[in-house]
């Protein structure tokens, strides 16, 4: 027979010893519910080219992403601007891009970064393979940038000199050369000058012709033709990228051996060669993580690419009726046929 006495206090000790365990197990699922959203990260894009040409980049810089756990709709949210190669158009878009209050901008290419840089300087900016970017002005220094941008930057003056071998060596008795470059594009004149001389140790001659857009880019490779130029080498230029197709078109109909970046062979020119821009927009998703967590892009080094693509455009090489030697098409990343 129980003592009715000592069973008062029993009782009183299981009710509190019951409601504790109550308040401890419903206060995670109170401080759960009482959660707010995961907070969404806006990524502004500011394109320079269309949506179409920077399709396969774009998918890399997602896929980065999503392999840092970020997911659309869920965490994250794009707002793209595309100026389809007109380069007067990027200001205003980046600053249509700042009124949305994004959390980060991406941009491809140094005219896209200056756009943005001017519109604003509190908004995160990652700029993908911007020219020699302290040079023109992008960052202070590559190890510290300062202000408000980083990103990747490569020294395409290095790349002309390749491309010049490639040339000589699938051509050995090449001798002229057309160098296509834009004169309003600051860069032009370095290029042309490291350009000149690689070419003066090949023992080739080369010649820079100057157009600034797509309406007088037939007058140029008609001159080109005209002085009985061999071949021509394009200038990383965001016109001439954006208007590759136009440019390999003039390139086959004038008979000219064509190389530039890689973008030139894939839309139908004969060789290219240049920085692998989808491991670079992969890269960038690298920056963009950092950014939103908290890392100021002033102590973010600008990278300086690893990974160069070389591709051989065979189908190209057949219409020309040229024959690529077997060596060169061994050190192609990428033979399209």
């Amino acid at each position: 027979m129980r003592n009715a006495r000592s069973e008062g206090p029993l009782r009183a000790r299981r009710k509190l010893l019951l409601a504790l365990g109550s308040g401890v197990l419903a206060a995670p699922f109170a401080s759960f519910a009482q959660q707010p959203p995961a907070k969404i990260a806006r990524i502004g894009f500011l394109g320079p080219e269309t949506p179409a040409r920077t399709a396969t980049r774009v998918g890399a810089l997602r896929a980065g992403l999503r392999d840092l756990g970020y997911v659309e709709g869920k965490n994250l949210a794009f707002e793209f601007r595309w100026a389809e190669g007109k380069n007067e158009r990027l200001p205003e878009l980046a600053s249509e891009l700042v009124r949305e209050k994004v959390d980060v901008i991406v941009t491809h290419g140094g005219r896209g970064g200056f756009a943005a840089k001017r519109a604003t300087a509190a908004i995160p900016i990652i700029v993908v393979v911007a020219g020699d970017a302290v040079a023109i002005g992008l960052v202070a220094s590559l190890a510290r940038p300062g202000g408000n941008v980083t990103g990747s930057t490569f020294f395409a003056l290095e790349l002309y000199g390749k491309r010049l071998e490639f040339l000589k060596e699938a051509f050995p008795r090449i001798r002229r050369i057309a160098f296509l470059v834009n004169p309003d594009n600051p860069t032009s004149a370095p290029a042309a000058a490291a350009s000149v001389r690689a070419a003066k140790a090949l023992k080739l001659e080369l010649q820079p012709f100057q157009t600034r857009g797509p309406s007088d880019f037939e007058r140029a490779f008609s001159a080109m033709a005209q002085n009985r130029f061999e071949a021509v080498s394009v200038t990383q230029d965001p016109i001439f990228v954006s208007n590759t197709g136009a440019i390999a078109s003039l390139a086959a109909k004038y008979r000219l051996a064509s190389i530039g970046g890689t973008e030139l062979a894939q839309a139908g020119g004969l060789m290219g060669y240049g920085v692998n821009l989808v491991d670079l927009f992969r890269r960038g998703a690298h920056f963009v993580d950092k950014i939103l967590k908290g890392a100021k892009p002033a102590d973010l080094p600008v990278e300086r690419p690893t990974k160069f693509e070389f591709i051989i455009n065979r189908k190209t090489a057949n219409a020309l009726g040229v024959s690529i030697p077997q060596s060169i098409l061994m050190r192609a990343d990428e033979v399209i046929d």
